[in-house]
């Protein structure tokens, strides 16, 4: 599915949306440039798990945990160069752990997943516009 988002409020409401249901163990990949949306989609996403937490990118500490009835982990790969380092960092033991896994910057670990997971796809459209396509299986862990 495709859409288009006018804001960064928005994006958000697609994230919350999408992950209202989102089941326990789903892996999202989410790919696109700097400054896309990537963020503000996961902002969304721990709303609609009904997560009340200030979700800021981990590109320093890799990894934000958000913990409730469905954690959340969310990853920022951006400064990591292959799948091979996000193991090194316990990648695993996230996926053992049945919450809901958050990728940004997933073009950055080619291999690190099974083809299972949903992919979200972001692309600016507009200075404020960005096309976000969701697709892809749900990878449970």
């Amino acid at each position: 599915m495709t859409y288009i988002t006018h804001s960064e409020s928005e994006t958000e409401a697609l994230g919350a949306e999408f992950a209202r249901d989102l089941p326990a163990g789903a892996v999202v990949a989410l790919y696109g440039e700097l400054g896309c949306g990537k963020t503000a989609f996961v902002r969304g996403m721990a709303r609609g798990m009904g997560l009340d937490c200030l979700v800021n990118s981990p590109t320093f500490t890799i990894v934000n945990e958000y913990l409730g009835e469905r954690p959340l982990f969310h990853f920022d790969m951006y400064r990591l160069g292959s799948a091979d380092e996000l193991y090194d960092i316990g990648w695993e033991d996230y996926l053992g752990r049945g919450g809901v896994c958050a990728v940004e910057w997933s073009e950055n670990v080619p291999g690190a997943f099974d083809g299972d997971e949903i992919e979200v796809r972001f692309e600016k459209t507009g200075e404020n516009e960005r096309r976000i396509t969701i697709g892809g299986g749900t990878k449970l862990c």
